[in-house]
């Protein structure tokens, strides 16, 4: 299955996509698809009704409503920095021995096409195209990299806006500059985990203003998605709708020489393969 959220902010619909023109309305029988909806086996009861609905011809259009994040705000938003090898190369820094874990702010989530804002102060904003994990399950403590598939609901395409100065520069964790608001663009949808051949051969790539920063491949991964939910498992508790951001491949804009940063008035659009894209305008601090 393919789960979205279509209408205003805060009042988003839960829907089954079904290809580019149609989706089933699943909000008679979902509230949203939040923490209750993924802790009480809402996947499994919705995947029938799903099927039934599209197969009897109980299809609606888009019609070009708003997409927002495929799942409500989350318990907690966890981040992998320095996930793929040529991007810690870009970055200056090791290829890390372990998962490096830092969180933003579960406020941060916005849909994969709205505004992102600069925040006051912001000297070097960047961008980070990046694969979503949503857990399914309450977990902790797995005994086995393969018992994280089965605490995995699905995949999702992020944007880890980050702001380098105060991530970088102004001293203590990395939150500081990856939590402001609207800096987590997420969907357009979520995509089941049986929807995915192989989580580690999915492309994905970012553009500003149509010029082409980053491309990459989920297969140069330091850590896979179930080395990391097993590692993050030993350490916290997962809860049901959690989101993961794992990391990003190169082409980030403090690589470069001199580095780009975003300004208000800039284009960023991104996507991975099977997971659809996002296209965001880059605004001015309020």
């Amino acid at each position: 299955m393919y789960l979205m959220r279509i209408g205003a902010v805060g009042a988003e619909k839960p829907v089954a996509r079904i290809d580019d023109e149609t989706y089933v309305d699943l909000s008679d029988i979902v509230t949203d698809f939040d923490e209750a909806f993924f802790g009480s086996g809402g996947l499994d009861r919705v995947r029938p009704v799903v099927a039934e609905r599209a197969a009897a011809g109980q299809l609606s259009r888009f019609a070009g409503e708003r997409i927002g994040a495929p799942i409500a705000r989350p318990h907690q938003i966890l981040c992998i920095g320095l996930n793929y090898r040529d991007h810690a190369a870009e970055s200056g820094m090791a290829v890390p021995d372990e998962p490096i874990l830092f969180t933003k702010s579960p406020n941060t989530l916005v849909g994969p096409n709205d505004d992102v804002r600069i925040p006051r102060g912001s000297t070097k904003p960047d961008w980070e195209v990046e694969l979503g994990i949503v857990i399914g399950r309450r977990t902790s403590y797995l005994d086995s990299v393969d018992e994280a598939r089965d605490a995995i609901a699905g995949y999702l395409v992020v944007n880890d806006v980050s702001e380098r100065a105060f991530q970088l520069e102004r001293g203590g964790q990395w939150a500081k500059g990856k939590s402001a608001e609207t800096f987590n663009p997420a969907g357009p949808w979520l995509a089941t985990t049986d929807e995915i051949d192989d989580v580690l051969a999915l492309d994905m790539w970012l553009d500003v203003n149509g010029v082409r920063r980053q491309t990459g491949n989920t297969k140069t991964m330091v850590f896979d998605p179930y080395v990391i939910v097993h590692y993050l498992s030993q350490f916290l508790v997962l809860e049901p709708g959690d989101l993961i951001n794992t990391g990003t491949p190169p082409g980030v804009g403090m690589g470069f020489t001199p580095p780009v940063w975003l300004r208000p008035g800039d284009v960023m659009e991104l996507g991975i393969r099977q997971l659809g894209t996002q296209r965001q305008r880059v605004v001015a601090p309020r």
